[in-house]
């Protein structure tokens, strides 16, 4: 116990924390007696009392809010609350400010919560691969993608689940590659299929899932036959893009201010799945990035044909943790990913 304890305090076992004894308060705001301490109990029981204590605390960094970190947890607020405040005592320093509310983590508690966060994953891990060596996977996969990629994600969803028919997988859409990387880095995504970051992030490992590609998408009556459209025809259609902040729309007003091409569209869309529904009026055109097997994602009546004069082409990754022990889920899914690089590779 108290070496899980010293793990997070950076000090020796006999030291109750960072500021000294949890009794005097000092530094680590105010005094922290009056709560409740049960009689001691096995180092067992101990060591899974402190586990839950740090989810709760994990929690209650994510949440923002009492109420719903402890729905998050699945517990009362009162006990989340007394939770987190006997996680104070053990660690003997100050986490949370609080008033008739939640009012924020302390400096203390934001050096503290890395820590948190990884033995928090780390018992989650452990318990997917204990799991994993008598029976099928199980747990629960979390995903997040980029806008541009949640078809794409669903695809690698429903062949993991193929795989891995226990284990349950949530996935959040619409998130900038940058927000991915810091969640999996605090381990509140196992996964995420993202578009290389500028700066790569040495803890991450990756895996190429598919080039992506700029097309323009029409209806078959607007297309008249074409196979492809050049960069500077693109004015002279009724033109729906992606919105400016995306990347994927940043990466195609770049390659077209190479050409002294800037386009003007009439709407623009948030989202890969409202620009093509938009285009299945078959009254506009829209220019999005779509994966090599964008017939399947397409509406019916519509056409995706080449862009080019620029051609506009980005590499979409699966990214996990990579340091070891890696979690088996991820472990899974990246296995799974890179296997379908590979036959790709072998075509």
């Amino acid at each position: 116990m108290r070496a899980l304890t010293s793990r997070l305090t950076g000090q020796s076992s006999h030291v109750r924390g960072p500021f000294g004894p949890a009794s005097t308060g000092e530094r680590g705001g105010p005094p922290l007696s009056g709560i409740p301490i049960d009689p001691p109990k096995s180092r067992t029981h101990t060591v899974c009392v402190l586990l839950t204590q740090l989810e709760y605390f994990v929690a209650l960094a994510k949440e923002r809010h009492f109420g719903r970190a402890a729905d998050a947890c699945h517990v009362s607020p009162s006990t989340l609350s007394e939770g987190v405040q006997k996680l104070e005592v053990e660690l003997g320093v100050r986490l949370v400010r609080r008033g008739h509310a939640f009012e924020g983590i302390t400096p203390e508690g934001e050096r503290l919560l890395p820590w948190a966060r990884r033995m928090v994953a780390d018992q989650s891990a452990l318990r997917d691969a204990a799991r994993a060596m008598d029976s099928a996977l199980t747990g629960t996969l979390r995903i997040g993608t980029v806008p541009s990629a949640t078809a794409s994600t669903a695809r690698l969803i429903d062949r993991f689940a193929s795989a891995h028919p226990r284990v349950a997988v949530q996935l959040e859409t619409g998130l900038p590659s940058e927000e991915i990387t810091r969640r999996i880095l605090r381990f509140e995504l196992d996964a995420g299929v993202l578009y290389p970051v500028q700066e790569p992030e040495p803890d991450l490992t990756v895996a190429l899932l598919y080039q992506e590609r700029q097309r323009v998408v029409m209806s078959a009556e607007l297309a008249a036959g074409r196979r492809s459209v050049c960069a500077a025809e693109l004015a002279a259609l009724p033109l729906g893009l992606l919105s400016a902040s995306m990347r994927g729309r940043q990466s195609l007003d770049e390659a077209l201010a190479e050409r002294g091409i800037a386009l003007q569209a009439q709407v623009t869309a948030d989202s890969v799945e409202a620009l093509l529904a938009l285009v299945a009026t078959g009254r506009w055109a829209g220019v999005l990035p779509l994966p090599p097997w964008a017939p399947a994602v397409l509406p019916g009546g519509t056409r995706a044909l080449e862009l080019v004069e620029p051609t506009v082409i980005a590499p979409v990754v699966l990214a996990a943790l990579g340091a070891e022990p890696m979690s088996v889920l991820a472990r899974a899914l990246m296995q799974l990913a890179r296997d379908g690089e590979q036959r790709t590779a072998e075509r």
